[in-house]
């Protein structure tokens, strides 16, 4: 091509796109400047409330002071006094609190991952700001008193457990465990510090629910505890979903996005209908154990937990109450609507509305809520070839409702329906 006819090209092709562009240059660069400084603000904000978030909630370090100092003046004592105290052998790490007053932490013992928990109540200033000062013993170890003797100590655990879970015929051996518990120093006798630290303990409605489920396969081991403070085996995978999207992102995050990265961060099929077959277990366990019923009264993913071989797990028992102490906020409970009855989350009665009072049993039982958990979890990437069956299994479970004294044989037998559905489909293969 001659040199004349490539330079007429060139300024006919270039010259005209190169004018446009540099027309368009400033509004582009407003653009991007505009949206670098969005993205800027919107990183700032995350970084901020992650922060803010991360101050008023974790607060590890006073629980351990609060802890120690009580521990070094003889108040307390405990298993892991020792080891988080003088030899600081058990560290906090990670944290996961998700309120100031109950702290939890995933730490370290010995080289061992644990979960190390405590609660903070807080005292206020005259200005109402929170005091991180130590707490005071009188409120938290108060009981027993100097002069109890073993036989009245026997008597008061025998008479809490007694309100707390119900009038049971194993009560006297759950108060054997207790006093081996507090026996930290293998002597045959319990001091007052260890007494002390114990009935704190006690009080704390998860370390009761774990002492009482400590035999059942799906309840976290108990491994330590210092005066409040106790601490437990570490569960891999603590809530039934990987991805939790923080309280202050989930205006900014569609539940269809959160679901749908969760299905596809979720384990293969196989394995969460190994997860589902422990938690039907647990349901199972607490439906009528030795030490009375269990009821779940928050039936929600944060719950429920697995290891790393795919067994279920309770990440968190607070949620988990006696029928005993559910009937105890029930009876005489003054009501407009079935709202009114409700224990915690979901732990529903009806209201009689004549008498204007709370009637005594929960409609729904633990299973219903943990079918309706389960739905989403079990169906997604189902096998075809099982699904309707399982989809028919699902629906009758979680419309199941009525008294628990009157539907027991039905409840069991679907339970044990499902429960055999996902067996037969995993047994004999790597995932049973």
């Amino acid at each position: 091509m001659p040199r004349a006819l490539r330079r007429l090209v060139h300024f006919m092709v270039f010259c005209p796109l190169s004018k446009g562009f540099q027309s368009r240059l400033p509004a582009i660069k407003v653009k991007y400047l505009l949206l670098a400084w969005l993205c800027i603000l919107g990183a700032s904000w995350v970084v901020y409330m992650q922060y803010a978030s991360y101050t008023e909630l974790c607060r590890g370090h006073v629980c351990q002071v609060v802890i120690c100092d009580h521990y070094r003046r003889g108040i307390i004592s405990g298993s892991a006094c020792k080891a988080l105290c003088d030899q600081r052998t058990l560290t906090l790490q990670r944290c996961l609190s998700t309120s100031p007053a109950y702290q939890v932490y995933d730490g370290q013992w010995k080289d061992r991952p644990v979960v190390i928990k405590c609660g903070l109540q807080e005292n206020l200033k005259a200005e109402g700001a929170p005091d991180p000062g130590l707490r005071p013993e009188t409120s938290l170890f108060d009981k027993p008193t100097r002069g109890t003797s073993m036989d009245e100590f026997r008597e008061m655990l025998h008479s809490f457990f007694k309100s707390n879970l119900g009038d049971q015929p194993s009560l006297n051996a759950l108060v054997e465990r207790v006093i081996t518990l507090a026996d930290v120093t293998r002597d045959g006798k319990v001091s007052l510090a260890e007494a002390k630290s114990v009935w704190a303990l006690l009080q704390i409605n998860e370390f009761l629910l774990m002492l009482a489920l400590q035999e059942k396969e799906h309840t976290p081991k108990l491994l330590g505890f210092c005066g409040d403070l106790y601490v437990t085996e570490r569960v891999a995978h603590s809530a039934l979903y990987r991805l939790d999207v923080p309280s202050y992102l989930r205006p900014l995050v569609p539940e269809a996005v959160s679901s749908g990265l969760n299905r596809w961060l979720a384990p293969a099929w196989p394995r969460r209908a190994r997860i589902t077959i422990g938690l039907l277990e647990f349901v199972e366990e607490i439906f009528h154990g030795a030490y009375g019923s269990f009821l779940m009264c928050d039936a929600s993913p944060r719950q429920v937990g697995y290891n790393g071989r795919y067994d279920c797990r309770m990440a968190d028992l607070r949620s988990v109450a006696s029928e005993a102490t559910v009937r105890g906020y029930l009876r005489g409970r003054r009501c407009e609507t079935n709202g009114d009855c409700t224990y915690g989350r979901d732990c529903t009665a009806t209201c009689d509305r004549l008498a204007k009072q709370c009637n005594l049993e929960v409609v729904r039982p633990n299973l219903a809520k943990v079918c309706t958990l389960l739905q989403d979890f079990l169906l997604s990437g189902a096998p075809a070839e099982l699904r309707p069956d399982l989809e028919k299994q699902l629906r009758t479970c979680v419309t199941l409702s009525g008294l628990a004294s009157q539907m027991e044989v039905h409840h069991s037998l679907v339970l044990n329906n499902l429960k055999t559905l996902l067996w037969k489909k995993i047994s004999n293969t790597q995932y049973s």
